[in-house]
């Protein structure tokens, strides 16, 4: 038989490694409980440029980002990671975003969920689709960056 520890019947090895289990899920609560508190936004974007710096701004607005590789998976994406807000880049050339954004603010537990889109300013066949579809704001693909903030205010007003 191994050494007991403390006069409690238990092996030195056993107590630590259940000081160690409790020890992280301490740490895990405390995790969850920060990243909890930190508003998420849900990207969408195929460009990679003012994608990429899409992402850095919002962190540097501290929102926890994450993005979405295949827009069809916002829906269920939104429903289990409840985000503040979405923002979706309409030019893609694999699926119909505004479908998308239309299926989000169809759904009685994501329609409350903001979306700002954005796309070229000369496209407003596209920008209508995105408003008809649901979509809080569309903005130009230059103003996405320049007046982001703005938007994201805008955006998150409550009706």
């Amino acid at each position: 038989m191994g050494a007991v520890s403390g006069g409690t019947g238990v092996p030195p090895e056993r107590e630590r490694r259940k000081a160690v289990v409790k020890i992280f899920a301490i740490y895990g609560r405390l995790f969850q409980a920060g990243a909890m508190t930190t508003p998420l936004a849900l990207v969408f974007y195929e460009n990679l440029l003012p994608g990429s710096q899409l992402v850095n701004r919002l962190q540097d607005l501290g929102y926890r980002v994450q993005t979405i590789g295949d827009v069809q998976t916002l829906v269920p994406q939104a429903l289990q990671e409840r985000p503040l807000i979405v923002v979706a880049d309409l030019a893609s050339a694999q699926v119909d975003v505004c479908a998308i954004i239309r299926d989000l603010k169809r759904n009685p537990e994501t329609r409350h969920i903001p979306v700002i889109a954005f796309t070229d300013l000369k496209d407003e066949q596209l920008q209508t689709a995105a408003t008809a579809a649901g979509a809080t704001m569309v903005a130009g693909n230059d103003a996405i960056l320049d007046q982001l903030p703005e938007l994201l205010d805008q955006a998150l007003q409550v009706e």
